[in-house]
């Protein structure tokens, strides 16, 4: 459906008025789908993208510092998440015997496991793509990335 349509607005200041507003809109849009699955699942998106950073890591373990560079939402609290995924035994946190300033931080067989169900439901969220083709899609990627700069 037409973005106009959506939020019912008749017209924008220009193109690029309207482009940042649909990027918002989209956004909103797809995160709401996922959280559908993850709060079935008893995990928020940001817990779910550090599971993923760990697995990524499997059999090492990471700091906490290196999964917040690598999260997707700069603006989450790292330390806390690590810490409720602990405790609902998705990871383990250890003093790093290098430096005891850091933490190593390693996900669980249970943490693997989770993801491991989680994948098909991922996957499935994905079909929300198949209304564009392969070159469509390869296409917007680099637009997005040629916005990020």
């Amino acid at each position: 459906m037409k973005l106009e349509a959506e939020i019912h607005q008749k017209q924008f200041r220009n193109a690029a008025h309207k482009a940042g507003v649909n990027l918002i809109y989209t956004f909103n849009w797809y995160t709401a789908k996922l959280d559908k699955v993850f709060k079935g699942e008893d995990l928020t998106m940001q817990q779910y993208n550090v599971l993923r950073i760990l697995r990524g890591q499997h059999p090492n373990p990471a700091s906490v510092k290196l999964i917040r560079e690598r999260m997707l939402d700069k603006m989450s609290d790292a330390s806390r998440i690590v810490e409720r995924l602990r405790q609902k035994g998705f990871i383990t946190r250890k003093e790093c015997p290098t430096d005891r300033r850091n933490v190593d931080v390693a996900i669980t067989e249970s943490g693997l496991a989770k993801l491991n169900a989680l994948d098909a439901k991922v996957q499935e969220m994905e079909k929300i793509f198949s209304t564009l083709s392969e070159s469509e899609l390869a296409t917007l990627n680099t637009l997005l990335d040629k916005l990020r700069g």
